[in-house]
């Protein structure tokens, strides 16, 4: 027979005091006074007592967790470093806070099925689109959400993102000012759930703006270089990287993920195309992939991470606050992997 698991009301019989009491002291220790607090904690150490964690935010009409919603299948999702950044913003600010993070899959491929299960008190994104079954779901369950490369035009939901549009010129720019005009683009893949091709809003579109906004200082269009969509895994940079290279020998690779970029030199070195330029996009902050090599354009995970929380975490505790958008900064970083013609 294992040994029987103590309860508030084993504590209540110890002290003299009600079950609520009880509660008080571990939940809201406020409600009593201090005197009371005392023995009922002193109570609960001698009894070996260990609160239920399901009672307690019972108690508290909070599950003390956040949850972020990634953006494809968990194995996709976390081959690429730069989420692990973002992650380690987000769980920095709920070990800060007392909550817990709660990485959230989508469910049989549904991020509205995901979204119906989390037990989490509110949901931050990064390059999902929040469409109007998603939006509909969070109001039925009262749950704020803060979208990581979000939309400022969107009025309903707080974001934290870059000037996307402008940091994809300023990457563009650096490519074509080094002489570089056969050039290849590897993209984002898009959103993986969206039943609806890139909308103008997303980070996919404005990058590709972005580019477009350059190219024409140098009377080039979009028509004039090579597109093609990856996942932002380095073996995803890999496959793009051959798939580009079997028909095509750009001077230059231009991607929107660090991730994809390290593939692509992997790929060159192992050709000894030494000859062949790339640049990517995120400044990968995971000190095991030593980036600092890569030619990019840096954007902070952990900094957008951070942001996030704490936005949330605001909602929560004030469910009036306004909708935010929060905008963090970009730079350009010169590696060694960006030559001139």
């Amino acid at each position: 027979m294992g040994t029987k698991r103590v309860t508030i009301q084993d504590i209540a019989r110890k002290t003299g005091y009600s079950k609520t009491a009880v509660s008080f002291a571990f939940n809201c220790p406020s409600r009593i006074s201090e005197a009371a607090v005392e023995k009922i904690l002193s109570a609960a150490k001698e009894l070996d007592y260990i609160p239920d964690p399901m009672a307690r935010n019972f108690s508290l009409g909070k599950h003390m967790a956040l949850g972020f919603l990634l953006p494809q299948k968990a194995g996709t999702s976390l081959g690429n470093p730069y989420i692990h950044s973002v992650i380690k913003g987000i769980a920095a600010e709920c070990q800060s806070k007392g909550y817990m993070l709660t990485l959230i899959p989508p469910l049989h491929s549904s991020v509205q099925e995901a979204v119906k299960n989390a037990t989490v008190d509110g949901i931050i994104t990064i390059g999902i689109e929040i469409d109007r079954s998603l939006r509909g779901i969070l109001r039925r369950r009262g749950m704020p959400i803060v979208a990581i490369d979000g939309s400022e035009d969107d009025e309903a939901i707080s974001s934290v993102s870059i000037d996307d549009e402008g940091a994809a010129e300023m990457q563009m720019l650096k490519v074509l000012e080094r002489g570089h005009r056969k050039i290849a683009v590897i993209t984002l893949p898009g959103d993986a759930y969206s039943s609806s091709s890139a909308k103008p809003g997303s980070t996919l579109e404005k990058r590709k703006a972005g580019y477009a906004k350059a190219l024409k200082q140098y009377s080039m269009t979009l028509s004039d270089v090579t597109l093609l969509s990856s996942d932002t895994t380095i073996m995803a940079g890999r496959k793009a990287a051959e798939s580009i290279l079997s028909s095509f020998t750009p001077t230059c690779f231009v991607s929107m993920s660090d991730a994809v970029a390290m593939g692509i030199q992997e790929v060159l070195s192992e050709r000894k195309m030494d000859d062949v330029s790339v640049i990517g996009f995120d400044g990968i902050e995971e000190e095991e992939y030593r980036t600092q090599y890569l030619t990019t354009i840096v954007q902070s995970g952990s900094e957008k991470g951070r942001v996030s929380a704490q936005m949330l975490l605001a909602m929560i505790e004030d469910r009036q606050s306004p909708v935010m958008h929060r905008t963090v900064e970009y730079s350009f970083q010169e590696g060694r992997t960006l030559g001139w013609i």
